[in-house]
């Protein structure tokens, strides 16, 4: 999410390394990978000689440690769970890349978008039930608890979630099918799979062509394209 926002404030030049995560815009492909969260490759990353460290405070304090004690600047962003934490990320990354006024102007843009859906929303209230596909199969079944961001970017569409009981991440399977939601978002990489198994493939969704694949880049993180989650999820609900 932070190179996502780094990119968007037109400042991908300073970038001289990113996660091994970190793939979105196309144009990341070209920039060196460092590691991951708890596989971090601290040598590969003392050859780039940053000047400073971005970061989400999910990553652990251990490695953290390790990085101070080489000298670098390390600024930890907070890991934000709500849509609004998207505006608190690039104020503070506008400032730290001197982008501020651009960073203002990215702001407001996103805001129109959700108010113009939210305006909608108001004048054709239809209370969809969807269910967003986290995982599936023989591992358990998954999706957006009401704690979540994804939660959020379905309520923010107009729909109502499956999940919105839950205070974890798992759901059972009897739920899913008691509560037959009428839209399911899921994966565009999952998507082919999920509709052909059994027995998913029961469900009324599916069998009526309310399976709509998503970009996970979309909404699994917290970050700008979220406001595209929210509009793709908004004209689906819409035409049912």
């Amino acid at each position: 999410a932070i190179t996502e926002m780094i990119f968007l404030l037109q400042s991908e030049e300073k970038l001289v390394g990113i996660s091994d995560f970190c793939n979105y815009p196309p144009e990341t492909a070209k920039i060196k990978k460092v590691g991951g969260l708890i596989d971090l490759n601290i040598e590969h990353l003392m050859s780039l000689n940053p000047d400073l460290i971005l970061i989400g405070s999910i990553v652990g304090k251990e490695q953290i440690e390790k990085i101070e004690k080489l000298g670098i600047p390390v600024i930890a962003l907070k890991e934000e769970n709500r849509i609004e934490g998207i505006f608190r990320s690039l104020t503070a990354i506008g400032n730290i890349v001197n982008r501020p006024a651009l960073a203002e102007e990215q702001i407001r843009v996103l805001q129109e978008k959700l108010n113009k859906i939210e305006q909608m929303n108001g004048n054709s209230f239809k209370n969809k039930t969807v269910f967003y596909v986290v995982g599936y199969g023989e591992a358990g079944d998954f999706t957006a608890p009401k704690s979540s961001h994804i939660h959020e970017i379905i309520m923010l569409a107009g729909g109502r979630n499956i999940g919105e009981s839950l205070t974890g991440w798992s759901i059972s399977r009897e739920l899913i099918f008691e509560q037959n939601p009428d839209l399911i978002f899921i994966r565009k990489e999952d998507f082919a799979n999920f509709s052909k198994t059994y027995p998913y493939n029961q469900l009324s969704a599916v069998k009526a062509g309310h399976l709509y694949a998503i970009e996970s880049g979309w909404i699994d993180i917290v970050s700008p394209r979220n406001i595209d989650a929210i509009e793709f999820m908004h004209r689906c609900i819409e035409e049912n």
